[in-house]
């Protein structure tokens, strides 16, 4: 058991699957010599080679396409788009091509393909570098987009990813890559995908969340206990396909939630779950639906970041206001 970072995790997950298969192969900027801009995909050259662990100009739109060749053909490729904010270049072949190709051979080829991305704001990053826009990918059908929490799910979703048999988008939470270690066994063993993660039990209140704002959801979590508030805490995880049965669950038995997100409010992953709610569990609720979010804005840049972001102090307030509703 080693204890690790989310980013040492992703890493250790690519080069264990390397090692098992040798059709995995990793590419994007700087991803070789550099081990990547966040390091990342530190180490992969000298252990597994220059022809497996390839740095590659600077065009998202061709390494989308180059991996869509790859996966088409039978190898295994995890490409990189250094923020994703610089993804939309890519947009074309991942939404017109990389989704679509199962459905438009019948099934005759699938496409065994990761796309990685950091995003979402929080460390100080320039324009286009911190933005939270995982609801554009979600709304695409024939993609999986998966956003890690912590360590230990970032390892064993990421395996889940390469060996998922159609396209997985995989966003990782870059505020938090180095702010917790989690003991890992480095033995290859996956977690499920399409499935979210119940965190902590609660039964006044569930408290809805994914990716980094997972850290303030789980300290309001505590907050909350201190104030006589039993707050259920479930991490999303695979925010395509939604899990939706255990979200269910979870408000048949609180009565009540709150959705934290950092991206702005409008169109948002946190507005699809509140109407799967309201349609499917509306009859379980006590209250109105709650959501925290960050504005319908660009993400300023960081002297007002912190002003942007959702804060504990926030999801504490609205929980109480929800729980108290009458």
């Amino acid at each position: 058991m080693k204890a690790i970072t989310l980013i040492e995790a992703v890493n250790m997950a690519m080069a264990y699957e390397m090692t098992q298969d040798k059709e995995v192969v990793v590419f994007g900027e700087d991803v070789g010599a550099n081990g990547g801009v966040f390091r990342a995909t530190d180490g992969l050259q000298e252990k597994f080679g220059e022809a497996r662990v390839i740095d590659t100009p600077l065009a998202e739109a061709m390494i989308a396409g180059v991996a869509i060749g790859m996966a088409a053909q039978g190898m295994k490729p995890v490409a990189e788009i250094q923020f994703m904010g610089f993804i939309f270049p890519a947009a074309d072949h991942i939404i017109s091509h990389c989704a679509r190709l199962r459905n438009r051979t019948r099934g005759r080829l699938t496409l065994p393909l990761v796309i990685r991305a950091p995003y979402g704001g929080g460390i100080h990053a320039p324009e286009n570098h911190s933005e939270s826009t995982e609801a554009i990918f979600a709304h695409i059908p024939g993609l999986k987009v998966v956003i890690p929490s912590n360590p230990s799910r970032a390892y064993g979703l990421m395996l889940a990813a390469i060996r998922d048999p159609d396209p997985v988008i995989f966003l990782e939470p870059k505020r938090v890559y180095r702010i917790e270690k989690h003991e890992i066994e480095d033995d290859g063993e996956d977690y499920p995908l399409g499935v979210c993660f119940v965190d902590r039990e609660g039964t006044d209140i569930t408290l809805i969340s994914w990716g980094a704002m997972m850290h303030e959801t789980r300290q309001a979590a505590e907050k909350l206990a201190a104030l006589g508030v039993s707050a259920e805490v479930i991490d999303v995880a695979t925010i395509n396909p939604l899990d939706i049965a255990t979200i269910l669950d979870s408000v048949a038995k609180t009565g009540r939630v709150c959705i934290v997100q950092e991206a702005p409010k409008a169109g948002a992953l946190g507005s699809e779950i509140a109407a799967e709610i309201a349609e499917k569990g509306i009859m379980n609720l006590l209250a109105p639906i709650g959501r925290v979010s960050g504005f319908d804005t660009v993400m300023p840049y960081y002297r007002l970041e912190k002003q942007f972001m959702p804060k504990v102090e926030h999801i504490v307030e609205e929980a109480r206001r929800i729980v108290e509703y009458k």
